[in-house]
């Protein structure tokens, strides 16, 4: 039978021994190797591909979130124990959206790490105890911020992503100082203190990243009766369509609520947390495929009515997408204004 493997990742030696010590008479597991920073360690997943990565986030030249975000999507199918002395809630929820499979507080006793492990590589996810609690009791009746502006979603969009402000100004076309005056002023508007507070925010109001179509208000004086609110999801991994299609959205129907994901995860969560009544995915997502994150959307969400849509139709693509649950699969450049209006009334009716 084969072993699996874990790597451990810490940058004090004694406390890499003393887990070592800890795993060693677990049966059929293997510690593969030791480092301490992160450069040695994002060597070391290359090149000896473990089953388990058990790391403590305090390593120096290691930024924790985004390289949780990067090794999860460079090794999907690792387990990721993060073994740390930090309980606070905001952070640990932060790192289990980014993808870790467990936290365990190292105060905590060894036979509760050994614990740990075997859970996690059976399967399962795991959170010390004392987390639990303060995680359960979470308030999530905090009172959501003020109306934001384009800009800012964007960037609370990208703070989600775990990118670093460099990368954000070049991705929106900002300077940094730019960024940093705009990340100044949404902790202000939100009463946060921190990019990981803003992030556990959003995602207990998710509902701030959707942008109105229209003045809903205006469009209940001008009929003289209420809107029905439709939720709207639009899938693609360019951000200039993405503009573009939630422009053309608000046009058909004014009184849509509209959100952007720009690949599968960020979809799926969305899709978790919202609902969409109905949802527009590019088929291709960069290295992504949407006929398969249709299906995933499909299965976390069956009422959401899908729609893939795509520069090149392909009649294989156009039969996969509605065996993945699709609706309908539309070229991109037939999409207007009274194409998605009749869409958008096909989800009202």
């Amino acid at each position: 039978m084969r072993n699996d493997t874990i790597l451990l990742a810490d940058d004090h030696a004694v406390v890499r021994a003393g887990i070592r010590n800890a795993l060693q008479d677990l049966p059929n597991l293997e510690v593969i190797g030791e480092v301490g920073d992160g450069p040695a360690l994002m060597t070391a997943l290359a090149e000896r591909r473990p089953d388990c990565l058990l790391i403590d986030l305090t390593m120096p030249d290691f930024e924790p979130l985004l390289a949780i975000h990067q090794i999860r999507a460079l090794y999907p199918q690792m387990k990721i124990l993060v073994v740390s002395a930090y309980d606070d809630n905001i952070y640990v929820q932060e790192l289990l959206r980014a993808g870790v499979d467990g936290y365990h507080l190292k105060d905590q006793s060894l036979n509760d790490l050994r614990l740990a492990v075997q859970r996690i590589l059976g399967g399962e996810k795991w959170i010390s105890s004392r987390l639990l609690d303060k995680l359960v009791s979470t308030s999530s009746s905090r009172p959501p911020g003020p109306s934001l502006t384009g800009r800012q979603r964007d960037i609370l969009r990208l703070l989600q992503q775990g990118l670093d402000n460099q990368t954000i100004a070049r991705q929106i076309g900002l300077s940094v100082k730019t960024v940093e005056n705009h990340l100044t002023r949404l902790y202000r508007q939100l009463d946060v203190q921190s990019r990981l507070e803003a992030v556990n925010f959003v995602m207990q109001h998710p509902e701030l990243l959707g942008l109105p179509g229209q003045s809903a208000a205006l469009a209940q004086v001008e009929t003289g009766t209420p809107p029905q609110c439709v939720t709207v999801l639009v899938v693609d991994d360019n951000a200039r369509y993405r503009r573009q299609l939630r422009r053309m959205v608000g046009k058909a129907c004014p009184q849509a609520i509209i959100y952007e994901a720009e690949d599968t995860r960020e979809a799926l969560q969305l899709t978790e947390r919202l609902v969409p009544q109905l949802v527009l995915i590019d088929v291709v997502l960069g290295d992504e495929d949407g006929i398969r994150c249709t299906r995933r959307i499909k299965a976390q969400a069956p009422s959401s009515r899908v729609i893939l849509i795509s520069a090149y139709p392909d009649r294989e693509f156009h039969r996969l997408g509605l065996a993945a649950g699709a609706v309908a699969f539309l070229d991109k450049k037939d999409l207007d204004t009274a194409t998605l209006r009749q869409v958008v009334a096909d989800v009202i009716v």
